[in-house]
């Protein structure tokens, strides 16, 4: 691979004995050819050209955290996308890797001082990386189960009436007490272990009228995992909306919001359900689309930029997006109304990624805990990294989305929290999974439920 010119980023490698030099494995031209990339949306060279290599990333990159490789860094990878696209470096099994391990969370937004926009940069690359890399068999046809699966209601609806009985006759109990659980193959131990304690399903009513005088009527997004295995967030979500004076709206007809598909490069798809997304809340007729999941909520508002070639749902996908918030930018936004009743609780919060760095919301949901009586805020160290969880990453990556989770798992023993609290279903079931691994009864609620209890005493 062809060297820049001297940059910061070829300065600070060389004081670590690194190289910017292209990795063992990739493919390499003399000169510069045509891109390797297709026509589609590719990772823009402006974009690409935005980004300085001054290292500010690096200390926020869990993947750089861990293994302290360049070119597992953002401005690595941003690296080896500009290679790509110049022509230099082939889209190599190698090549893919270092894509395959980012994470996608953004953490490396927020510390950027040039503002470099690498979600859209790492969304754009993997829709390339699908596109033109044929991936080995074994993980074609797993990455297939996930995507004909989590993306699909009526399916999840299925399984979990087979996981529930999974967990009450004892037979999840047999496996892990016996340690056949362990001749599962690694990643379907993984998909196991975050299996949360299923408990009774709350279905959510398609409207739920304002308590007291009406202030806003907003619709819900329900989700997919969540609407099928963690619905009581879903059920605290629409009594707290209730409370403080909105009428809720929750269509049943409404898809999965595709945040799984567009964060993997799965674009087609995710554009087919993103439309009928917009088709059902535009007949809902709300003011405001509310989410309570970090990760959707982030790609619901960039419906616009996944939707910017249909001239048929450009302009509407654009009004769409700007009707979405977070459950607790929505709450900060209309102020609170409610009575709040104490919980004498020592709460340590969690800031999901995607709320965090892809939609910058993070003093709402710290203002709504606190405004609990009782309620002790605890902040987690190491705030800005990831938990591991990531979409699919805890699935496709299990031993480095471990790690990741083990390591939170350490903090919160330190910080010995009555509860964690978070904004992200998949943070949730990831860091409950990590407890549990280090034997610790600490529970992880999203931040809403907390509200929910306070509100009803």
């Amino acid at each position: 691979m062809a060297q820049p010119t001297e940059s910061a980023a070829e300065a600070n490698a060389k004081q670590r004995g690194e190289s910017l030099a292209a990795p063992a494995g990739h493919v390499v031209s003399p000169a510069a050819g045509p891109s390797s990339f297709d026509g589609h949306h590719p990772p823009s060279p402006e974009l690409i050209s935005q980004c300085v290599h001054c290292g500010f990333c690096l200390p926020a990159c869990p993947t750089y955290m861990l293994w302290g490789k360049e070119m597992d860094s953002p401005r690595g990878r941003i690296y080896l996308m500009k290679a790509a696209q110049e022509g230099e470096c082939e889209i190599t099994p190698e090549w893919v890797e270092h894509f395959d391990t980012c994470l996608g969370c953004m953490s490396c937004l927020t510390s950027c001082p040039s503002g470099v926009q690498y979600d859209a940069l790492i969304e754009a690359t993997r829709g390339q990386i699908e596109r033109l890399h044929r991936r080995p068999l074994r993980e074609r046809l797993f990455r297939r189960l996930i995507f004909n699966l989590f993306p699909k209601i009526g399916r999840l609806r299925i399984l979990r009436l087979v996981l529930t009985a999974y967990q009450r006759t004892g037979v999840r109990r047999l496996l892990h007490r016996s340690g056949a659980i362990q001749l599962l193959p690694r990643r379907w131990r993984a998909m196991e272990a975050l299996l949360p304690p299923l408990e009774r399903y709350e279905k959510i009513p398609a409207f739920t009228p304002a308590i007291g005088p009406r202030r806003r009527r907003v619709g819900l997004a329900l989700g997919c995992v969540q609407r099928e295995f963690l619905s009581s967030i879903n059920a605290a979500t629409v009594r707290v909306l209730a409370a403080e004076g909105c009428d809720v709206i929750a269509p049943g007809e409404q898809p999965c919001c595709g945040a799984l598909l567009v964060h993997a490069g799965e674009e087609k798809a995710a554009e087919a359900l993103a439309r009928r997304m917009i088709d059902v809340f535009e007949h809902a007729e709300v003011e405001t689309i509310i989410s309570n999941a970090g990760g959707c909520g982030s790609s619901l508002k960039e419906y616009g930029r996944l939707l910017r070639d249909d001239p048929a749902y450009s302009e509407r996908a654009k009004a769409f997006a700007a009707k979405c918030k977070d459950v607790s930018e929505f709450l900060q936004e209309i102020g609170l109304r409610a009575p709040r009743r104490p919980l004498a609780l020592r709460v340590a919060y969690h800031d999901s990624c995607h709320l965090q760095h892809a939609q910058r919301v993070s003093a709402a949901p710290r203002s709504l805990l606190a405004s609990i009586p009782g309620l002790e805020l605890l902040e987690m160290p190491e705030g800005a990294i990831c938990c591991g969880s990531a979409g699919i990453y805890n699935l496709t990556q299990p031993e480095t989305a471990d790690s990741l989770a083990d390591r939170k798992a350490g903090h919160i023993r330190v910080l010995e929290p009555d509860a964690v609290a978070t904004g992200n279903p998949g943070c949730l079931l990831q860091m409950s999974a990590a407890l549990r691994r280090k034997g610790l009864r600490t529970r992880v609620l999203h931040t809403v439920q907390l509200l929910d209890a306070s509100i009803r005493g």
